[in-house]
């Protein structure tokens, strides 16, 4: 079955492109081009062609947010990252790309070290497997994906078996990847993104709140996750791999992958359009008390409804998206959830 699931496709696009921050990495040094001999007539002339062809494709302009609530947990195993502009990571970029960008949310699970490794080497690890060329460009990313997930899964077992005594963290993932205006989200576990759109309900009426979900949840009491995890001879226990493990896909958790917990994301791919408004990344703790669609009704209520107070420098758009995304979790706080709650909010405007 193809790893890839489409959301509806957009009726229009529009825009102009933005950058906000760059990769706070050791690779950041490789962003700039190579040099070159000075380039002819013609090759000034098809570099023109390029960045006209790059202007008129309509990029969304993203900004992200981040919210991150210990909660009743003794120590905070979530992690994450926000990368705005994900170019400066790569050596070389397909010249018809103009925009990378880059937001994940992780939750770990018996310690918060494979949470942590996951968002420090993921991206770098995507960056140096992203695509060199355009041509089947979708199918090059699901691939990069795929590889990247397996790779940084390997890294990650790798240092923890070489520990003593060895690691036995577990982490969820999931990552938005963004090219131009094409979002690709990846998933383990139990983490999850939505994106919020809005649609003409009626010729001339108001417009109203589309919820769609952009991940897939991985639990063992799924019937296909749980038929893997017993033909590779584990069991499903309380709704948990032998009783313990809550999630039957992530990264790490070595123990469980000889008896079918994987690191095989699945893949859902969505193009922006100018009615979408944000995009929601959390982790199960702001879900065990919200639903999808509560938390996108959240977020809009504090977009239009009262004033907000601005941290200095920011736009009053600005400021309400970063109190949307601070009321939302500790909303998810005050409603009970005694788990580590992290949320990203990306704003997304043509």
């Amino acid at each position: 079955m193809d790893l890839f699931d489409d959301l509806p496709e957009p009726t229009q696009t529009a825009g102009e492109a933005s950058v906000q921050k760059t990769c706070p990495s050791p690779l950041e040094d490789r962003g700039s081009k190579r040099k070159r001999d000075a380039p002819d007539d013609n090759e000034v002339l098809e570099e023109q062609k390029l960045e006209e062809k790059k202007v008129c494709k309509g990029v969304p302009i993203l900004k992200g947010y981040v919210a991150a609530r210990r909660g009743e947990r003794e120590e905070m195993q979530d992690a994450h990252i926000l990368l705005s502009d994900m170019k400066t990571c790569l050596s070389t970029l397909p010249t018809t790309v103009s925009r990378l960008a880059y937001f994940a949310v992780f939750d770990g699970h018996g310690g918060a070290r494979a949470s942590r490794f996951a968002a420090e080497h993921l991206h770098h690890t995507l960056a140096l497997k992203f695509p060199k060329e355009t041509e089947n460009l979708d199918k090059l990313v699901k691939k990069c994906l795929l590889d990247t997930f397996r790779q940084t899964d390997e890294d990650f077992l790798k240092k923890a078996s070489s520990q003593k005594p060895a690691w036995k963290d577990g982490s969820t993932a999931t990552c938005m990847l963004v090219v131009d205006d094409m979002v690709y989200v990846a998933n383990l576990g139990d983490s999850r993104a939505v994106l919020c759109r809005m649609e003409q309900e009626m010729l001339g009426g108001d417009r109203k709140c589309v919820t769609l979900a952009l991940s897939k949840e991985h639990n063992p009491t799924i019937y296909e996750e749980r038929m893997r995890i017993q033909r590779a001879g584990g069991t499903v226990r309380d709704g948990r791999v032998l009783g313990v493990l809550e999630v039957s896909r992530s990264i790490g958790d070595g123990q469980y992958k000889r008896i079918g917990v994987i690191s095989t994301p699945d893949l859902r791919r969505c193009q922006l359009t100018p009615n979408d408004r944000f995009i929601i990344l959390g982790c199960d703790g702001l879900f065990k008390v919200f639903s999808a669609e509560d938390a996108v009704k959240y977020v809009l209520n504090v977009l239009q409804n009262g004033s907000v107070e601005r941290k200095e420098g920011q736009t009053e758009e600005e400021g309400h998206y970063e109190a949307a995304c601070q009321r939302l979790a500790n909303e998810a706080v005050r409603r009970g959830c005694a788990d580590n709650v992290t949320v990203i909010l990306v704003s997304v405007s043509f």
